[in-house]
């Protein structure tokens, strides 16, 4: 599953040494997980998520669902009956907000 550790110990802050606060790490989690990061981001991330419990619960949510994603979502097309439902829910959210 993930290739962190974890925290040893839980942490009452949001600001961790190595100059992350849990804010930036859970906007960049999705870069970490799609390996888009640089590598001192990703040693940075790193030794945050295994400090803090809560990011590194939020992290392990989130390498979940991408599993999932990938698992689930591995045929070329989309079903019709989903294409529709999303063209409706569009056509839906732009109505309410032009309407705003």
């Amino acid at each position: 599953m993930s290739e962190f550790a974890g925290p040893t110990e839980p942490r009452a802050d949001d600001s961790h040494s190595h100059g992350l606060g849990c804010a930036e790490v859970i906007a960049e989690v999705w870069t970490l997980l799609d390996g888009e990061c640089t590598p001192e981001a990703k040693e940075r991330l790193r030794q945050h998520l295994e400090a803090c419990p809560g990011c590194f619960q939020h992290y392990g949510i989130e390498e979940r669902l991408k599993a999932l994603i990938a698992t689930k979502c591995t045929g070329e097309k989309a079903p019709e009956g989903l294409k529709e439902r999303l063209r409706l829910e569009i056509r839906r959210t732009t109505i309410i907000r032009g309407g705003e």
